[in-house]
């Protein structure tokens, strides 16, 4: 079960952060909206340095950029090495597009509620 904010929770917060905004609206966890903003100060960064610098298990920090590559909030790029083998590398999806992406989704959500609305006693 995830321990996610919702649009509830959005709605009732007088002053939301960012990093709670995109939590409700993309249905993320917070910890998750942190490692976006994490990777967005640190792009090209591993599993292994993201996990450093959020000082969180490397397990975790692998979930949540499953998560946020779900969401289209981070990309992954394969790095060969020399030595042999490879390392993926992850960048946040830029500001602006997350920006678009929560305003979509803000908007969906609003134009179903109106709809909600507008429909309310039509059903017979």
């Amino acid at each position: 079960m995830s321990d996610a904010p919702d649009m509830e929770d959005l709605i009732h917060t007088e002053e939301p952060t960012f990093q709670h905004v995109m939590a409700c609206v993309f249905g993320i966890q917070e910890h998750e909206s942190r490692t976006y903003l994490t990777l967005r100060d640190h792009p090209g960064s591993t599993v292994e340095e993201l996990a450093e610098v959020l000082d969180r298990d490397r397990s975790n920090v692998n979930r949540s950029l499953t998560t946020l590559l779900e969401k289209n909030l981070a990309e992954r790029e394969r790095r060969l090495l020399d030595p042999g083998g490879y390392v993926y590398q992850y960048t946040a999806t830029p500001l602006g597009e997350a920006k678009e992406m929560l305003h979509a989704a803000l908007d969906e959500w609003s134009d179903t509620v109106h709809d909600r609305i507008d429909g309310f006693g039509d059903e017979a």
